[in-house]
């Protein structure tokens, strides 16, 4: 039977139905940060009235959030109103029909392998698995390894992590985890399970000797960040 959560995820979902609305959501989901009503109607090429609209139902149906900021940096008589600025919710939403319990399998799953020690072994399946998922791309054609950050960026993007070079050719973090529910829940076992996949991910496109992924938890990211590998 369906449940109440999934028609609310259902109509959360419809929600980008509309064309505009969903290039709107991604404007923002794409953002290095907070985003601006002007930038998102410069962005799809439409008036700031009609993005605000688009932007303000999304928040309406839990998949934006709103936060205020003046852009201009300055503070005090004179700075102007804050701008009312729009970021990913946190809230995740899915919808199966019939119903699946996907999610409920994971978590007993992180739990057995928490109480039972068994990380090394979910970590090495985890690299095996992101070095077979990069190396099937590169072999048919799909990507091209040249070291530089946007081949890791395009790499990650597929896997939605999100990646940002976060204002340094040389460094990239993760604005999604795709595991973020469980890693709340199991820090150790997924966290360790992601950075094991991502650093299969490399090996597999042939980018493990330029990029180095380690554990860099901080709020609001995944809790890997990557770093261009020195060398002397």
């Amino acid at each position: 039977m369906t449940t109440s959560e999934d028609l609310d995820d259902l109509d959360a979902l419809t929600t980008l139905a509309d064309g505009v609305r969903r290039r709107a959501y991604r404007v923002v989901a794409d953002g290095a940060g907070p985003v601006g009503r002007d930038e998102v109607a410069e962005a799809l090429g439409i008036g700031r009235t009609l993005a605000a609209f688009h932007l303000d139902k999304l928040v309406a149906a839990g998949l934006l959030a709103t936060s205020y900021a003046r852009r201009s940096g300055r503070t005090g008589p004179g700075a102007g109103r804050p701008a009312k600025l729009y970021h990913l919710a946190p809230a995740e939403h899915a919808v199966s029909v019939p119903p699946r319990a996907y999610r409920t399998a994971a978590e007993l799953l992180a739990e057995a392998l928490d109480e039972t020690g068994a990380e090394n072994v979910l970590n090495e399946v985890a690299r095996r698995h992101g070095q077979r998922a990069a190396a099937d791309k590169t072999a048919h054609g799909q990507r091209t390894a040249t070291g530089e950050s946007e081949d890791v960026q395009e790499l990650l993007t597929g896997h939605g992590y999100a990646p940002t070079a976060a204002g340094h050719p040389d460094r990239i973090e993760l604005r999604n985890c795709p595991f973020h529910r469980l890693a709340e829940q199991f820090p150790p076992v997924i966290c360790g399970m992601n950075l094991a996949m991502i650093n299969g991910l490399l090996a597999g496109a042939g980018l493990d000797a330029a990029w180095t992924a380690r554990m860099d938890a901080a709020p609001g990211r995944c809790c890997v960040s990557l770093s261009k590998t020195k060398t002397d």
